[in-house]
């Protein structure tokens, strides 16, 4: 089969479209064979392809995390989907006869053999995925191959951030920074589903504009640099709820100046950097949370393609690309000037 893979660990230029993968197999009763229709870039993949210290990616399997596409058979067991249907992939993937504690508790992002597709094992970025029934959910003919392979992993991750640890409620103010990335846009989306009112930050008038029309209430330059200290002074003072930061050593210091009393962080990312710094006096004397959250469980997948069935919840799509046009469509997103997700059909 035809699938995107890479010669070596590096940038765009490292990457190569193969028409010699071996067609993955079924080899479980659980198991599902996807023939994909579009797959979704998310930085994530960038970063498999950069090399990620202690990854077992391997240089010629395929990548990718994202996609959707159409069931071409089906194991023994399976019950849920049969061939012809519609499916979006959940990319977390475990071992389904775990029984470990957090695979008990249905928390299975906490479970030892968790990983996820294109990093831990081959990727969507081919003709052809197998996956646990467990991990693909159906969608109706109306909704878009593109929107529908750009959705599972970054609102998935968004949702937990939002939903399941930070709980943000009607009326809490929330920041989220970098809008424009997949994350970001998913969190503006179901916060304001939700009823907060929302600060999204980037360093384009563009994107700022375009975040506006899908709800976001403030806007901001985080080119500016004593940004939680105009947040603090259009609250009185007061500053946010909640802060949605993936960005990690350039942010966190005006995260913490812009989170307010009692207030909750949450992160699943430091693109600019993984170290930060914090004075624990500022941590017990405002009372805040300060946590990460990482993908999400079965439950939460369920709970959030509910809306994206219904059209409620849809990640704006930034560009489309054929499968040869691959390397343009990293690069595309290694720029950041993308708004919405980078899409890779077959």
């Amino acid at each position: 089969m035809r699938a995107l893979t890479f010669i070596a660990h590096g940038g765009p230029e490292q990457l190569v479209v193969r028409d010699t993968v071996p067609m993955p197999t079924i080899d479980a009763p659980d198991e599902v064979r996807v023939r994909i229709q579009a797959a979704a870039l998310n930085r994530l993949d960038l970063w498999v392809l950069q090399g990620i210290p202690g990854s077992r990616v391997q240089p010629g399997w395929p990548l990718g995390a994202d996609g959707a596409g159409i069931v071409e058979a089906v194991g023994s067991a399976v019950t849920s989907v049969k061939p012809g249907d519609r499916v979006l992939i959940n990319p977390g993937v475990v071992d389904r006869s775990c029984q470990c504690e957090y695979c008990r508790d249905g928390d299975q992002p906490l479970c030892l053999t968790y990983g996820i597709l294109g990093e831990h094992r081959p990727g969507t970025i081919a003709e052809y995925v197998v996956v646990a029934e467990a991990n693909v959910r159906t969608f109706p003919d109306w909704l878009p191959w593109d929107v529908a392979a750009g959705f599972p992993l970054a609102t998935l991750t968004a949702w937990r951030m939002v939903v399941t640890r930070a709980k943000v409620r009607a009326g809490d103010d929330v920041l989220i920074w970098g809008i424009g990335g997949g994350v970001a846009l998913a969190a503006l989306q179901i916060c304001k589903h939700i009823g907060a009112t929302v600060w999204v930050t980037s360093g384009s008038p563009d994107k700022l504009d375009r975040a506006q029309l899908l709800g976001a209430d403030h806007r901001l330059d985080h080119r500016e640099p004593d940004l939680g200290k105009t947040i603090r002074a259009r609250t009185g003072k007061r500053g946010v709820d909640v802060v949605i930061d993936s960005v990690g050593e350039a942010t966190w210091p005006q995260s913490l100046i812009a989170l307010g009393k009692r207030g909750r962080l949450v992160t699943c990312g430091g693109t600019s950097g993984p170290v930060v710094q914090l004075d624990v006096r500022r941590l017990f004397w405002n009372q805040w949370t300060l946590m990460g959250s990482t993908m999400g469980n079965d439950a939460e997948f369920d709970a959030m393609t509910a809306f994206f069935r219904h059209g409620s919840l849809q990640p704006p799509v930034d560009t489309v690309w054929a499968l040869d046009e691959a390397p343009q469509a990293y690069a595309r997103l290694a720029s950041g000037a993308q708004f919405g997700k980078v899409v890779i059909t077959l």
